[in-house]
């Protein structure tokens, strides 16, 4: 079983918030992640979790420092894990030019598959399996997972959802990169990390996966949008979304908020409305 080094802790909401450091096989190097554990669980009492994936330029902290999700994490007694966003440390390849879209902090959930990046860059391994098989081990958390994420996170979260229906019972997404192979974010990253071959590119775009989907695999889908959001006509492509979950009837929830920017701001005001959703569906273990 891999050690987890504890690096801080906190009680919140009679919870607890804490951070790790692990050795992860995935990606070749140590990785922090970050749990909040609602009160009252116990390896007698295990409580399905709500994985948080992050957007450009965040770690784990981003989330649990700004968010304010734990109020309703500890009501509704599901356990939050907050990864990184990529894999970091000496030897971890990083953009020439220091740039914020490519390299660390924004490994864009995808495996690698081009030097220098496929030696460390294989989030979607880490986030799919390898952290989820350490948290089951380490903590009294069950396999009923939700995903949600935020901007790249948000992108992660769609495609790993639909990639894995049968490991996740919802997802949902603020501000989702929603069709990345059409996004400068996304054609940036993706021919880096996945190489200049754009068929290579399509098993991480949620549109192009969801005009794929089998009605069988339909899972609960929620995602909330800023109308004012400064990157949505260039960089996240909701409209695309729509367009195919049209297409294929895909019963997802998708709604432009008026007024709202791509900031926390946003998050923290929405992401109860988040969590409630991934608790109908996680039921019958929390507390609706």
């Amino acid at each position: 079983m891999p050690e987890l080094k504890l690096l801080s802790s906190h009680l919140l909401f009679d919870g607890s918030q804490k951070r790790y450091r692990h050795r992860s096989e995935s990606l070749n190097c140590e990785m922090n992640f970050s749990i909040f554990s609602p009160p009252g669980i116990s390896h007698n009492k295990k409580v399905p979790a709500i994985y948080w994936l992050s957007g450009l330029t965040c770690t784990d902290e981003n989330f649990t420092l700004k968010a304010g999700a734990q109020r309703a994490a500890a009501e509704l007694g599901v356990a939050l894990v907050i990864p990184d966003t990529s894999p970091r440390g000496n030897g971890v390849a990083s953009a020439p030019d220091a740039a914020y879209d490519l390299g660390l902090g924004a490994g864009f959930y995808v495996n690698a598959t081009q030097a220098p990046w496929s030696h460390h860059y294989r989030m979607y391994d880490y986030v799919v399996d390898e952290l989820p098989a350490l948290i089951e081990q380490h903590f009294p958390v069950n396999d009923r997972r939700s995903i949600c994420g935020h901007s790249m996170g948000g992108h992660g979260a769609l495609v790993i959802a639909l990639r894995n229906p049968q490991r996740y019972q919802s997802v949902s997404a603020f501000s989702p990169i929603a069709n990345p192979t059409t996004s400068p974010w996304g054609k940036k990253a993706f021919g880096h990390y996945l190489g200049d071959d754009v068929k290579n590119w399509r098993g991480y775009d949620a549109s192009l996966l969801i005009e794929a989907s089998r009605a069988s695999e339909h899972l609960p889908m929620m995602v909330d949008q800023g109308d004012a959001d400064e990157f949505l006509i260039e960089q996240l492509k909701i409209k695309r979304l729509i367009a195919a979950c049209k297409t294929v009837n895909y019963p997802a929830q998708i709604t432009l908020r008026a007024g709202y920017d791509h900031s926390y701001f946003f998050i923290s005001t929405f992401i109860e409305d988040h969590l409630r959703f991934h608790a109908k569906a996680l039921g019958p273990d929390v507390n609706l």
